[in-house]
């Protein structure tokens, strides 16, 4: 980096107070000789004070201070949550997606800048996965880029087989997991590459982990991004549990054999109703009285006698349900997500059946409180919006 060298002369005589400053780009013993023959006239020059100080490029050193810098280590609590449960799941979502890093949280989003295919938001508080996290960029500190999910779980295993090689079972702070943002030039190549990079140090050998990443997203991408992601979080205003994904899940497996496309039909009163129709069958399920959080009523007395799809008809034209149809294979895909064993789930229909969105919800071991620090959802886009 380019100094630039300031020095100051006053003299301190009776005559009036001369100043001199002279600003050189080189070495200042030159600086200081010229002083010398500038000033080697003046009286009293044993009163001569002379500072000098070196003044760096202020907006240079405040652009280094602010360049995109990423590192910290995985708690134990973290490498097990994304090894074991979220990453396999979250690579069932689609291969690829984007990791948004921002000063509190670390987010894994899918499809959340295009509307094809399902929008999957796995959001972490960085307390849940990390440990010293230390994070800048110029885009108010977050940083945004696409990486490869199978790659991601594989550097992860690979690197935590090597910090379990230690004589203390990889719970030594010497054998921690570092993760970090890092350019390199890889061979053949003149232009370094981003690269997410692990390194773990084990009893006989130390391993340095590179996943390649895209560059990262430039400032409007990332407030694009933090828009759509903004938007995502509008919950439906009626949300019905469900409390066995496995279930659910088994279902769905039966249907996919039937049709491509699945209506999807939620009451205020806790009803979900489930429908594959072709030309030649129609097979549903119907599950009733779940538990419902947000706008909720109760159940009409005389419907009991009519049928699963007849009470849901009436309870579309009273403006107490919605019905949507999604795909089969993005209902199937959103239920993946059991691997990353949610305690529990629900469905709910955005305003005007502008989408189905599936939340998860997870306790805090050994409670049956929610565990804050850890949130999922799955928004799916519709393909037919039923009657309201």
């Amino acid at each position: 980096m380019k100094r630039v060298w300031t020095v100051s002369v006053v003299i301190r005589s009776p005559d009036p107070v001369i100043p001199f400053i002279s600003t050189l780009p080189n070495c200042p013993c030159i600086a200081f000789w010229l002083l010398h023959s500038e000033l080697k006239g003046a009286k009293n020059e044993s009163h001569l004070s002379i500072n000098c100080r070196v003044v760096k490029d202020r907006r240079r050193r405040r652009r280094r201070r602010r360049e995109m810098k990423f590192k910290a280590f995985l708690t134990d609590n973290g490498v097990h949550l994304l090894e074991k449960r979220f990453l396999p799941a979250l690579d069932k979502m689609g291969r690829v997606c984007h990791l948004y890093l921002t000063r509190d949280h670390a987010i894994f989003l899918h499809n959340l800048l295009n509307g094809d295919g399902v929008q999957c938001i796995a959001q972490f508080r960085k307390e849940a996965l990390f440990d010293d996290y230390r994070i800048s960029s110029q885009n108010d500190d977050r940083i945004a880029f696409v990486i490869d999910l199978g790659l991601l779980h594989r550097a992860l295993r690979s690197s935590v087989s090597i910090s379990l090689e230690g004589p203390t079972g990889g719970s030594a702070a010497s054998n921690r997991l570092q993760i970090k943002l890092v350019k390199k030039l890889p061979s053949n190549s003149r232009q370094p590459m981003p690269f997410l990079t692990f390194e773990t140090k084990g009893y006989k050998s130390a391993v340095v982990q590179d996943v390649p990443i895209s560059k990262p997203l430039s400032r409007a991408d990332v407030m694009e991004l933090q828009s759509a992601l903004d938007m995502a979080q509008d919950l439906p205003q009626t949300l019905v549990q469900v409390p066995d994904l496995l279930q659910l899940q088994n279902f769905v497996d039966r249907l996919k054999h039937v049709g491509d496309l699945l209506n999807v039909s939620i009451t205020q009163y806790g009803d979900l109703h489930l429908q594959v129709s072709t030309t030649l069958i129609t097979v549903g399920a119907e599950f009733q009285k779940l538990r419902v959080i947000g706008v909720r009523v109760e159940a009409p007395a005389g419907d009991g006698g009519a049928s699963a799809q007849s009470r849901t008809e009436m309870a579309k034209q009273r403006g107490e349900a919605l019905s949507v149809q999604v795909s089969m294979k993005h209902f199937a895909k959103s239920l993946q997500c059991h691997l990353t064993k949610p305690d529990s789930a629900f469905y709910g229909i955005a305003a005007q059946g502008g989408c189905l969105t599936v939340i998860f919800q997870f306790f805090i071991p050994g409670t049956r409180q929610t565990d804050k620090s850890i949130s999922l959802h799955c928004r799916l886009p519709v393909l037919d919006t039923g009657s309201s």
